[in-house]
């Protein structure tokens, strides 16, 4: 099993790249960091808990700019978006950052995206409308690869439209860096099973973890593709265990993501009381 590790790399948290250092001499395999890029005081969408937003959602360090410092500070680590909201970004903007970050980390990089859930947030700096943002998002997805796989490209869409363009530098890894799809609704499990390279749920998202499962690997039967292609990467929200790991690791499941405390202090003291299972479970 891999372990990776979740931080909502808060502006008030440990330094990203002092977090990657510490991450890799201890034996994960990735370090994960989410992204808002604003967030609107309105605060007319809940929190899809229910709960009072936590401070760290308007805390958080830009994911690009904090996993270079990662990439550069490490030489194994993985650097992951867990998730980048991606139609909040200018689409060739966008795909020069995704390209630079696995050129600069030698091919290291791993594209976690996501749609969000706060509406304002995208109304804030798109005019994709909220129905639409799973179609805008595979046509983003689509056009970026087009642009990290050939020498030109342009692409002609509904929502994403922009003339034939030299775009460089190309991804370490050929075609760009694999697509991992955080969405797990009904309609999000389809679009993941259709064309992501990796599907990352958060475990507390489901009432029963092994139906979701289910759920996406009969999705991607259905989107006639082989569900051993697709690997599992779960963000275990929930209190990590030695009992859950196991458990996941019978579903199927390749990598189980810790998701550590905002707070520097209880970032640290999280990673301490974890390192048993690290050391146990990592590979």
């Amino acid at each position: 099993m891999k372990i990776g590790l979740s931080s909502p790399n808060s502006s008030y948290g440990v330094p990203t790249a002092e977090m990657a250092v510490d991450a890799e001499q201890r034996g994960y395999d990735s370090l994960w960091v989410g992204e808002h890029s604003n967030i609107p005081t309105s605060r007319e969408t809940p929190h899809p808990s229910g709960i009072e937003l936590p401070r760290l959602y308007w805390h958080m360090r830009d994911p690009f700019v904090s996993l270079a410092a990662a990439a550069q500070a490490t030489s194994t680590l993985k650097v992951t978006t867990g998730v980048c909201l991606l139609l909040e970004h200018e689409i060739l903007d966008l795909a020069k950052s995704v390209a630079t970050l696995d050129e600069q980390s030698n091919g290291r990089f791993e594209f976690g995206i996501g749609v969000g859930w706060n509406r304002e947030e995208l109304e804030n700096v798109s005019t994709v409308p909220w129905a639409q943002r799973y179609n805008a998002m595979r046509e983003t997805v689509t056009a970026m690869r087009a642009l990290w796989s050939n020498d030109e490209a342009g692409f002609e869409g509904t929502f994403v439209n922009f003339e034939s363009s030299w775009l460089y530098p190309k991804p370490a890894q050929a075609g760009g860096p694999p697509i991992l799809m955080g969405c797990q609704g009904r309609i999000g499990l389809r679009h993941a099973a259709e064309y992501a390279d990796e599907w990352c749920p958060i475990d507390i998202g489901f009432r029963d973890v092994g139906q979701g499962i289910g759920w996406f690997r009969n999705a991607v039967v259905a989107a006639e593709r082989d569900p051993d292609d697709i690997p599992i990467t779960i963000f275990s929200f929930s209190a990590p265990s030695a009992e859950t790991i196991d458990s996941y690791a019978d579903l199927g499941v390749s990598r189980v993501l810790f998701g550590a405390p905002d707070e520097a202090d209880a970032h640290k003291r999280f990673v301490d009381r974890h390192q048993h299972l690290v050391d146990q479970f990592a590979t």
